[in-house]
């Protein structure tokens, strides 16, 4: 074996170990250990997660998240625990958690069986599907109007491969190209590089509500998937999984869940104030009463 061979063989060995390692200490253990938890946010995920001008996001799953710390601080028994946030996108999320660089994710992360074989998944605590946002004057309406047209997602998102099958099974031969996250590429279609953004509905939703021109734009097409939004953590960690999904679900007995899903959904939302006005989903209804961690397929 040539010493070059020899050297990456190593270090990928050396690299497995350490995951591995990083994965065998249940996420309980190592918070308290190092009275630290580190949870993550995204910087434009209306409303779920994102930032108004400052470093602390806000958002449903922000106040999930916060729901979740205070949980951790009873259960580690570290009233002054300290709380790192970083921030994380599309393509960096997953494997950031699966080799500890953070402990748990609540933004706008779907559920699904493919990601559920290196990450594990709270109780569902919302329903979307996608959509294309569009500027009005762009005459799209639902996806044939995009056959041979350029069509922005974000990268690492299922909407990207969502939109690029739905393309191959239809032959419609979209151009898709990838923004780097939501902000990136709703700018795609604001600068006319895209004609439409295939995304989760909410999410087009709220980031057509606080861009620079709400007016010219809008969401159009059908919906080609329902899918759940779930707080993410690491495999095989029962312990802390039993945590957050005990925090949810007392959240949603005792009826805060409710509240906060009016306060984010159906009630004016910084930083512009705009309503969103997205009454719950009979799917995420259901949920409150089945508390499911099913994922989609």
């Amino acid at each position: 074996m040539k010493f070059t061979t020899l050297m990456s063989a190593v270090l990928l060995t050396a690299g497995l170990a350490a995951n591995a390692g990083a994965q065998t200490v249940p996420t309980l253990k190592k918070v308290a250990d190092s009275n630290k938890i580190t949870v993550s946010y995204r910087e434009a995920s209306v409303p779920f997660s994102y930032l108004i001008g400052s470093k602390t996001s806000v958002g449903f799953s922000a106040e999930l998240t916060e729901a979740i710390i205070d949980d951790v601080r009873k259960k580690v028994k570290k009233p002054n625990l300290e709380v790192a946030y970083m921030p994380v996108t599309s393509q960096n999320r997953i494997p950031l958690l699966v080799n500890g660089t953070y402990d748990l994710e609540c933004g706008s992360t779907t559920n699904n069986s493919a990601r559920g074989k290196d990450v594990a998944f709270a109780i569902n605590h919302f329903y979307t599907g996608t959509r294309l946002l569009v500027k009005k004057s762009s005459g799209i309406k639902n996806y044939a109007d995009l056959a041979k047209k350029t069509v922005a997602s974000t990268t690492g998102t299922t909407n990207a491969q969502v939109i690029r099958k739905y393309s191959a099974d239809k032959k419609l031969d979209m151009q898709l190209i990838l923004g780097k996250d939501h902000d990136d590429s709703l700018l795609l279609v604001e600068s006319d590089r895209a004609l439409a953004f295939a995304m989760d509905d909410i999410l087009l939703f709220g980031l057509m509500a606080n861009s620079k021109n709400p007016a010219s734009l809008e969401v159009v097409g059908d919906s080609l998937q329902v899918e759940p939004y779930a707080c993410m953590l690491r495999k095989d960690d029962p312990e802390f999984k039993k945590l957050v999904d005990g925090t949810i679900t007392r959240l949603i007995k005792s009826g805060e869940f409710t509240k906060m899903y009016a306060k984010w959904f159906t009630s004016p939302i910084p930083p512009k104030g705009v309503n969103l006005n997205l009454p719950m989903s009979e799917e995420l209804k259901a949920n409150l009463k089945a508390l499911s961690d099913k994922p989609a397929l």
